[in-house]
């Protein structure tokens, strides 16, 4: 599994369909995914961007928030989380691409939407590469990689008896070796609090440079992941991992509730680095901090208040195709 900064032929992004998983914020969160996928396709700049809705309505719709040049593609969709239900690229030496299809159940059962369980195998279908099918639940959004054989994920997450209650973690990194590549886990433990996905890694963690693993630094006091990040950044340093700091957008409150912000959710696309943004005092300190690591590309912050109510942000809802 190619690291995300590696060229891209193409970034799938899902569209929001379904009001009643985005009360109030419907008409919002198409607007800021929307706004992502312009930004990533940058008139031609970026990349091409394949925004996948799930009727003719949702098309309509999509194509009167889109820049010219984002292509709109018709595929039944339940949620718009792609980092999830679609397939994930692998290379090999030579540069040959296939792909991986995992099993999903609505993240521990908890959300099944009709289309999501079969939208990886449709969309591995349109490429014609050769796709293999692992018959175990797994989300992409659970692990993240330096592209060398490195990776991160949760026990929250990987070891969660509401995936695969059979599998401990040497059946998993030995499943994973064989599915992505992976030659070495680095384990972290909980993911951020009241995240819907159980700990997802990429709202805690990710690799900026080979072996180079940024995570987040508690703003406040009142930070309500303080002791999470410590202990996420004492676990990478014992197993030998660079720790690059990254800002924490600190205690974001809706309906009276602590919601999973993180500016980790960015996406690296060819031409820039996105990054989910909150109207926090510490977004500009965020976009900053993956400056040093991404001189040939553009750093730009997106709000993405309306589409975190739905449980994510821009890593979540896209899925990278590495180029040739």
């Amino acid at each position: 599994m190619p690291a995300e900064w590696a060229p891209h032929e193409w970034t799938w992004i899902g569209f929001p369909t379904n009001p009643e998983e985005w009360p109030g914020a419907f008409d919002g969160a198409r607007r800021q995914i929307a706004d992502f996928a312009s930004a990533l396709h940058a008139d031609g700049r970026g990349e091409e961007v394949r925004l996948v809705v799930a009727n003719d309505a949702d098309a309509d719709a999509a194509r009167a928030l889109v820049a010219p040049g984002v292509e709109i593609i018709v595929h039944r969709l339940g949620d718009v989380w792609l980092r999830d239900t679609a397939p994930i690229a692998v290379t090999n030496d030579s540069g040959a691409r296939a792909l991986v299809d995992f099993g999903f159940n609505g993240w521990g059962g908890k959300y099944r939407m009709p289309g999501d369980e079969d939208i990886g195998a449709r969309l591995a279908a349109t490429t014609g590469l050769p796709t293999s099918t692992q018959n175990w639940v797994f989300e992409g959004g659970a692990v993240d990689t330096d592209g060398a054989g490195l990776f991160v994920t949760t026990e929250q997450c990987l070891l969660n008896p509401n995936r695969n209650p059979d599998l401990d973690r040497g059946k998993i990194e030995t499943l994973l070796a064989g599915a992505l590549g992976l030659s070495d886990m680095l384990w972290l433990g909980d993911g951020l609090l009241n995240d819907h996905t159980d700990g997802h890694v990429d709202n805690l963690a990710r690799f900026v440079a080979p072996g180079v693993l940024m995570i987040p630094e508690a703003a406040m006091a009142d930070d309500p992941n303080a002791a999470i990040y410590a202990d996420a950044r004492a676990r990478a340093a014992a197993h030998g991992v660079t720790v690059a700091p990254m800002p924490s957008p600190g205690r974001v409150m809706v309906n009276g509730e602590a919601i999973p912000a993180s500016y980790m959710n960015f996406y690296i696309g060819n031409a820039a680095v996105i990054v989910p943004v909150y109207g926090q005092p510490n977004d500009g300190a965020a976009l900053d901090a993956l400056k040093p690591f991404f001189p040939g590309r553009e750093i730009i912050g997106l709000r993405s208040d309306f589409i975190l109510s739905g449980g994510g942000s821009f890593h979540c809802c896209s899925q990278q195709m590495p180029s040739i």
